[in-house]
């Protein structure tokens, strides 16, 4: 896997999130920010905001978004952050807060993530860091995609950013056993493979939507002290002190933390570059997959852009997702394969349809702009059914919306390791 001379910008480790977005004029501009309740993601809404955009946080807890949201307007003297609920771990409050939306999207902020110090599983029996960082966030984008393809559509493009870690370098996506079900667990290794993940997904995003204007990248914020810390057992505290004495990484404070990733989200050297990992403010250089993270701390392994395993990691996530009902109050086109097939993109070796001869220039890009209408409109209005495409079977069946979970779990987490609380 080659790598061209990684793109650099003129700001780098010391730079804060205030300081990328001064002199960005975000105004008409739509985002969305998840985990904006607190640390990096509450960051990156005020540095939005100021600049200008309508920025909507997306949180688990909306009453600390609210505060946030007050905060962010008090601070910047504009217009207040929109506050919707999301838990990233419960597949009816993604699609719940799909369906609330329907205005074109500029800036898609992946930022929310999980720790846990033992094995906590979904009540679908994934693995909850796996569900809520990448799963939830897999889902997300891809209800949104047709609001992201109708804000690239109205010019300038837009912007999705990953959230990844430099954790990716300790494991890569295990396809023979994603959600531990016969290896031992082990709370690091799944961290890692989620953000190896959030990488893979920007890279396979670049590949379907980028001929749409979809820019998609992953960003390392680096080491910085926020909540995601707050369930980490004795021996990941003890992991993170020892890379920290061994110069492996320096804190950063959380507003130096935002900055790649506005970088990602508004810089003008990442307009139209796509599927790129980045690592203080920068694009960050490839590493071999044997790489140390003790010898190249801002580098990125061949396994998290790799091509192969990105396309592998989108189908296996898609299928996941598509088994799961919509939310009552309205049919979940998100959620049923006859929507999710209406994204999907030619694959590496099937080749885009041509014109007829005689079609006249600028006829294939016309079509593609009426399909993308249609698809929008149909998402905007979609038609009054409760059926859901069983995508083994292929046959639809009635579905119901998922019982609370036992107990009053949240987001239907089922809890079986210890440190957790």
């Amino acid at each position: 896997m080659a790598q061209e001379s990684p793109i650099i910008t003129r700001f780098d480790a010391t730079s804060t999130a205030a300081n990328v977005v001064r002199g960005a004029d975000l105004r008409g501009r739509q985002a969305i920010v998840t985990g904006a309740s607190s640390g990096l993601g509450a960051e990156t809404a005020l540095a939005l905001t100021a600049a200008g955009a309508a920025v909507t946080l997306a949180v688990r807890n909306v009453d600390a978004g609210n505060d946030v949201a007050d905060r962010i307007a008090a601070a910047t003297g504009r217009p207040r952050p929109q506050v919707r609920a999301l838990d990233l771990a419960d597949p009816a409050s993604v699609a719940a807060l799909i369906s609330q939306w329907s205005s074109p999207l500029d800036i898609l902020v992946n930022n929310a993530g999980l720790v846990t110090a033992g094995l906590e599983r979904t009540h679908q029996g994934w693995e909850l860091q796996f569900a809520t960082n990448h799963l939830g966030h897999f889902a997300l984008a891809l209800g949104l995609h047709p609001y992201l393809a109708a804000a690239a559509a109205a010019g300038g493009g837009s912007r999705i950013v990953a959230l990844s870690s430099t954790a990716h370098m300790r494991a890569p996506v295990d396809f023979d056993d994603i959600h531990f079900e016969r290896r031992a667990y082990d709370p690091q290794i799944a961290y890692a493979q989620s953000k190896t993940a959030n990488s893979l997904f920007a890279v396979e995003a670049t590949r379907r939507w980028r001929d749409e204007g979809i820019v998609a990248n992953a960003v390392n914020p680096g080491g910085v002290a926020t909540g995601l810390q707050r369930n980490f057992s004795t021996a990941q505290r003890e992991s993170l002190a020892a890379a920290e004495a061994a110069g492996i990484f320096t804190y950063k404070t959380i507003a130096q933390g935002a900055a790649t990733t506005l970088v990602a989200a508004v810089a003008p050297e990442f307009a139209g570059v796509s599927g790129r990992y980045l690592d203080d403010c920068r694009e960050a250089y490839l590493v071999p997959n044997e790489a140390t993270l003790a010898e190249h701390p801002h580098g990125v392994k061949q396994w998290a852009l790799d091509p192969t395993a990105a396309d592998q990691l989108w189908r296996r996530s898609l299928s996941m997702i598509t088994r799961l009902p919509a939310p009552q109050d309205r049919p979940g086109p998100r959620w049923s394969l006859r929507c999710l097939d209406e994204h999907r993109q030619v694959e590496p070796n099937e080749q885009r349809p041509r014109v007829a001869p005689g079609g006249g220039a600028g006829t294939a890009p016309r079509r593609r702009r009426e399909l993308r209408a249609r698809r929008l409109h149909r998402h905007l209005h979609p038609r009054p059914t409760r059926q859901l495409h069983d995508a083994a079977s292929g046959q639809g069946s009635d579905v119901q919306h998922p019982s609370p979970a036992p107990g009053g779990a949240r987001g239907g987490v089922l809890r079986v390791g210890p440190g957790v609380g």
